[in-house]
């Protein structure tokens, strides 16, 4: 809509307010408390990109409030791993991952619909990242329909080192769903490259039965590319062993 001659916009929020009342401002607290979800929609005037009983709703509002949402730049010393869905018929996600200690630095994302295999190799290679350790799904040990070729194969033979992740057994989405959570706070996320991620991961949710109000596992829809990709992360994770505490020996004699 084209504004008036002279008029512009300006945003405001409760934090230019110098004497937003303190009702108000317990309102805004009790919101943080009680509705992290939706949060940053009613109070900080974001568009609402996190689903109400989304998996990681908390997790996300929590790790932008802790500042681990933004700029987050790759350490050029260190390994890059990608970690990856595997969309023959629809989407292929993948992340990308650096450890750096303790922190899981996520420095990229990646969506695809349809597309060759050699689309997606092309696009790590022009992002830089045609040395990542690519992590796969247990699809990725299967044969190819057509070549009779495993899919891990295929992206060993374009130069990458592959590793094939188990299969979690059954309820495997809701153990990745799990594992994520108890791990988020240590996730690192570069906002400007892991917008679509985000989206994804704050839409991702249960599927409800209402009739008989229960739930069904999660939705499988648009968010479960990118959701599973990230869930590979935290299952395939290995915290950095501590080195080992010398000990002097006790030379001391007893006369």
């Amino acid at each position: 809509q084209e504004l008036p001659t002279g008029a512009r916009v300006v945003r405001a929020n409760w934090s230019d307010n110098p004497w937003l009342p303190p009702e108000l401002e317990q309102e805004r607290l009790d919101c943080l408390r009680t509705d992290p979800d939706q949060y940053r929609h009613i109070w900080e005037g974001d568009y609402a990109t996190v689903l109400t009983g989304a998996y990681y709703a908390a997790s996300l509002t929590a790790a932008r409030f802790e500042g681990r949402i933004g700029k987050v730049a790759r350490d050029p010393l260190l390994p890059v791993k990608a970690f990856w869905d595997i969309g023959l018929r629809d989407a292929t996600a993948i992340w990308i991952v650096q450890y750096v200690g303790r922190e899981i630095r996520v420095l990229d994302y990646y969506e695809a619909v349809r597309q060759p295999l050699a689309a997606h190799l092309e696009w790590l290679r022009s992002k830089g990242y045609g040395n990542a350790e690519c992590f796969l799904p247990h699809d990725g040990s299967q044969e190819d329909a057509i070549t009779a070729i495993r899919f891990e194969d295929h992206i060993r033979s374009a130069g990458f080192d592959v590793t094939t992740v188990p299969n979690q057994g059954k309820g495997a989405a809701l153990k990745r769903v799990e594992a994520s959570r108890r791990l988020f706070p240590a996730f690192w996320f570069n906002e400007a490259t892991c917008s679509p991620g985000l989206d994804a991961l704050g839409w991702y949710h249960e599927k409800f039965d209402e009739a008989r109000n229960i739930g069904l596992g999660p939705e499988h829809d648009w968010s479960s590319h990118g959701a599973d990709a990230f869930g590979l992360i935290s299952v395939a994770y290995e915290e950095p062993r501590k080195p080992p505490v010398y000990q002097p020996r006790d030379m001391s004699w007893v006369v």
